[in-house]
């Protein structure tokens, strides 16, 4: 009896575990269902290479706790050894995965309205299985396959609760669609594959002191657009600015319905949340749609996937308005370089240094907005040498130990780590370069390429790699030939950094993954 008490106290703490761990990972990932597999997939990830590696690369990754309690599960479960399958299951629920800890360091774990009540209806479902099962021959097996199944359990729960949560998501829509028609702001939308936040923050900076409202952070979704309106949107403002992200075809659209953008501008596309959408013709086909309902685009003919845009969209009568950071003959030029040139409609209306940390195509981009939202041009240069750079988007510093410092943290894409690195190599300080990253994510097949070049690059520009985390160190060090550092979590390569470099170095920390990545 005692045994028998143990065995369900023992249970019952792992079943909690477990649901503390991943009801963290759908929280941080947006409550996407299909997290789950994907994350289950990443902390169990085999433990070796890709088998189409050459044999000379195929390095081992590290056999964890995890790997080893599940051999051992099974090897249990074929010899019907119950008192076993509890133990390992006991000890996996409390431990493992290795890594995916309890309390997580990046992002605690919010009991939000949303969240309680998934966690609500898994433990309902997991009670009501184990005490079916203590009516089986073997009693312990169906509480011990809770205990495994509390991601399969999570994800399951979040799809049968997504049409409560979509009609009760409608209120807040709804009271956001008031708000709009009360105050009547010209609405300007802005999507894209990377640049959209900092185009978002540069539009705002152009027009700062005319009534400018623009989204915060990251607030590009149904539920994070309605509350900016919501909360932020005060009588009397002019122009909003709504930011607006997909994982996939029809929810721009969906946007776009109760928060239709009169101005919308794309900034490019590329394979971030390839892993999602499967492909760039997917892609493209769902950043498409903040055209649907806008009379004027804004696209970045420097992308040629946009650039193929403008025909397609003017046949539909829109007005297109191309930006570019090349000289040509696109309406809005920002010349990238040392020196910006500022070419509008053909004519240059002057220059300016250019800024650390500021893409020419993104400011290009909302120039053009801007100056369809009737900046004058005699106040374009002033607007743009008060331009800020965005928080953690390659922001340029110095450290009181005379290292300067590339804060590009926020930016997990091919085209913005090379535009990073691109910053690192340029600058004129005479010491060592690094790299500090986790590599990039979300990049689906691309993805241990894409990694395997960002290190080759970083070597053969004579720079220092600082691999952290393990989500794509295989690939990284392989790159680098395994001429790399490695640390298991971003303040360790900080701590590396402060002791290792001095004045006159300069570090790139290049993305910086929330640690439900392991």
């Amino acid at each position: 009896m005692i045994v028998a008490i143990l065995g369900s106290i023992g249970l019952a703490l792992a079943f909690a575990a477990q649901m503390a761990r991943w009801l963290r990972v759908l929280q941080r990932e947006h409550y996407d269902p299909h997290a789950m597999i994907r994350f289950l997939g990443r902390w169990s990830s085999p433990p070796v290479g890709p088998a189409s590696a050459p044999s000379r690369v195929r390095d081992r990754r590290p056999v964890t706790l995890s790997h080893i309690l599940v051999v051992v599960f099974l090897v249990a479960l074929i010899l019907h050894s119950d008192a076993l399958v509890v133990a390992v299951t006991i000890v996996y629920g409390l431990f493992a995965p290795t890594g995916l800890g309890l309390r997580g360091r990046t992002g605690a774990l919010r009991f939000t309205r949303r969240l309680s009540t998934i966690a609500a209806l898994v433990v309902a479902v997991g009670v009501v299985v184990a005490t079916l099962g203590a009516f089986a021959p073997r009693p312990w097996l169906l509480g011990a396959a809770v205990v495994w199944a509390v991601p399969m359990l999570i994800s399951a729960a979040t799809r049968s609760l997504g049409p409560y949560e979509r009609r009760r998501a409608r209120a807040f829509v709804e009271s956001a669609q008031r708000r709009l028609a009360a105050v009547g702001p010209r609405v300007v939308g802005i999507t894209g594959s990377y640049g959209k936040t900092s185009t978002k923050s540069h539009l705002a900076d152009l027009l700062a002191g005319t009534g400018v409202v623009a989204s915060p952070a990251s607030y590009n979704n149904q539920a994070g657009l309605s509350r900016a309106i919501n909360e932020n949107l005060a009588d009397g403002t002019r122009v909003f600015v709504a930011e607006m992200g997909t994982y996939g075809p029809g929810e721009i659209r969906e946007l776009c319905a109760w928060c239709p953008p009169e101005i919308a501008i794309v900034t490019a596309i590329g394979p971030v949340h390839l892993e999602r959408m499967g492909s760039l013709d997917v892609i493209e086909t769902a950043k498409f749609e903040i055209t649907e309902r806008a009379s004027t685009v804004v696209v970045n003919v420097d992308d040629t996937r946009l650039a193929g845009w403008v025909g397609r969209l003017r046949a539909t009568g829109k007005t297109v308005v191309r930006a570019s950071a090349r000289a040509g003959d696109a309406d809005v030029v920002v010349t990238s370089g040392p020196r910006w040139r500022v070419i509008i409609r053909g004519e240059e209306v002057g220059e300016l240094e250019a800024r650390a940390g500021l893409q020419a195509s993104n400011v290009a981009c909302a120039l053009a907005a801007a100056l369809e939202l009737g900046l004058a041009r005699g106040e374009v240069i002033e607007r743009l040498n008060g331009l800020s750079s965005v928080a953690h988007r390659a922001q340029v510093g110095l450290a009181p130990s005379g290292v300067t410092v590339i804060d590009d943290t926020f930016n997990a894409n091919p085209a913005s780590a090379e535009a990073s690195l691109a910053l690192l190599f340029g600058l004129d300080v005479p010491g060592r370069r690094v790299v500090v990253t986790p590599g990039l994510i979300e990049l689906g097949n691309l993805q241990p390429g894409a990694n395997i070049s960002l290190a080759q690059k970083v070597l053969a520009r004579g720079g220092e790699l600082v691999v952290v985390g393990r989500t794509n160190a295989l690939e990284l060090m392989r790159g680098a030939e395994n001429h790399a550092r490695r640390v298991d979590r971003r303040e360790q390569a900080v701590t590396w950094v402060r002791e290792s470099l001095g004045a006159g170095d300069a570090v790139l920390y290049l993305n910086d993954l929330p640690d439900h990545y392991p």
